[in-house]
């Protein structure tokens, strides 16, 4: 079974749910805790990723990166995508009427 390894990054499950509540981004805050919940043997990767309804691969993905690159790397970042479909005016004028 995958578990996040706390002793490499000198992290306790303490820190994990502590991260899993302060964290600013929700998706940064649901990654943080799966790792608490698969660290502290309440769940696995796979039931983890069955009650969120995400995909096996992506819970693993999570333990693994953090396993290998530690906690700043787990955090979300925005990687682009599509642009909202409508902007914010930034001009202050009104339209005439």
């Amino acid at each position: 079974m995958v578990r996040p390894d706390l002793a490499k990054w000198e992290q306790t499950l303490a820190d994990l749910r502590r991260l899993s509540v302060a964290a600013e981004h929700p998706r940064t805050r649901e990654r943080f805790l799966a790792l608490y919940e698969i660290g502290a043997g309440h769940t696995n990767a796979t039931q983890w990723a069955a009650a969120m309804k995400h995909d096996d691969n992506t819970v693993l993905k999570w333990v693994h990166t953090y396993n290998s690159l530690g906690p700043e790397a787990v955090t979300y970042q925005r990687s682009g995508g599509r642009p909202p479909l409508l902007r914010p005016n930034k001009s202050s004028k009104s339209l005439p009427r």
